[in-house]
């Protein structure tokens, strides 16, 4: 441990400067935790990051990566011991905090998830964020009444990490699953997962009126903009709309008429601040009820840490189906 490597995240001449590198344990942020990392992910923020197509750092240098597990290697918190098998999605990794792109981490104890019995580290990086996500947008609109017999649910972005997982578990909680994408060769990969009809977004015709004829019972939404409106105006009474991601656009231009005349709900998904009862909730749900069935059809590629510098341009771009887990020890 008295030398790693990492990759970290640079910000020099105005410009976002990321690289591998080799550093000590002193040039980490500061933490209870210590893990020895064996495996992280690739998320689209994690891409927004490391190529500076967005402001994701709020300082420089960091560790990036949102995601990592592995096994404590030393902890100043009675709450974990060493060999103990453990994650940490989201908390700031990456944003605030040195993230899960190295070889050892250090953090903070109540970031720490224990792994739950039913997954192991890979499997964990697997699911990762965007399926963590995924878990607590359905989490929270079961919460809010959502029901499989209450009609589909639509899931935007669908060949995303967040969709793909989204209708996986969707499925397997008995939900009719409609698969909106703008990708046309993806049909067999999303019906694989579980989703009963797959819409192109090429050609969709949005409406304009406050109200437009009620398709869904609900909706997961990584998009934003123009067609989180349109999912407003289209989902049925007392619908639950989780909102989780931009890809499209931060814009929501809209009226109150489906929130006031049709009851439908517009829940905002944060999976960085969560609540630790809910996040602790959330994994277990992942390794249980809400266990992603196909896995092995989402994870569509394994990264190694010195491939990490050139495997973020394709999110940037949309190019990517599934999801992609980084393996570090």
């Amino acid at each position: 441990m008295n030398s790693f490597r990492a990759f970290r995240i640079h910000q020099e001449g105005g410009k976002i400067a990321p690289r591998l590198e080799t550093i000590g344990l002193d040039a980490l942020a500061a933490g209870d935790v210590v893990v020895k990392v064996r495996y992280s992910t690739i998320n689209y923020k994690d891409a927004l990051a490391a190529t500076g197509a967005g402001k994701i750092l709020r300082k420089y240098p960091l560790v990036g990566g949102i995601d990592l597990a592995g096994e404590v290697v030393s902890s100043q918190h009675p709450d974990f011991k060493p060999g103990q098998k453990v994650l940490v999605n989201g908390c700031g990794l990456s944003e605030t905090h040195d993230g899960g792109y190295a070889e050892y981490a250090r953090v903070q104890a109540d970031w720490v998830v224990p792994i739950p019995a039913g997954l192991d580290e890979f499997q964990c990086m697997a699911i990762g964020t965007a399926g963590y996500t995924a878990a607590l947008a359905i989490h929270r609109m079961e919460q809010n009444g959502q029901r499989p017999d209450g009609g589909d649910i639509v899931v935007t972005g669908a060949t995303g990490g967040v969709g793909s997982v989204a209708i996986d578990m969707l499925a397997g909680r008995g939900y009719k699953v409609v698969a909106l994408t703008g990708k046309k060769d993806s049909t067999a990969y999303l019906e694989k997962l579980g989703a009963t009809r797959v819409l192109l977004r090429e050609g969709l015709n949005l409406g304009s009126r406050p109200l437009e004829e009620a398709q869904w019972g609900g909706a997961i939404d990584n998009l934003g903009g123009d067609v989180l409106t349109w999912l407003t105006r289209t989902t049925n009474f007392w619908g639950n709309i989780a909102s989780i991601g931009l890809a499209a656009s931060a814009e929501l231009k809209g009226t109150v008429v489906p929130f006031i005349l049709r009851g439908v709900n517009l829940l905002g998904i944060n999976s960085v601040f969560t609540p630790r009862p809910l996040r602790l909730a959330v994994w277990q749900r992942l390794a249980s009820d809400l266990k992603p069935r196909h896995l092995d059809a989402i994870v569509t590629r394994t990264v190694s840490l010195d491939e990490l510098p050139q495997a973020f341009e394709p999110y940037v771009k949309g190019a990517v189906t599934g999801r992609a887990v980084v393996k570090i020890g």
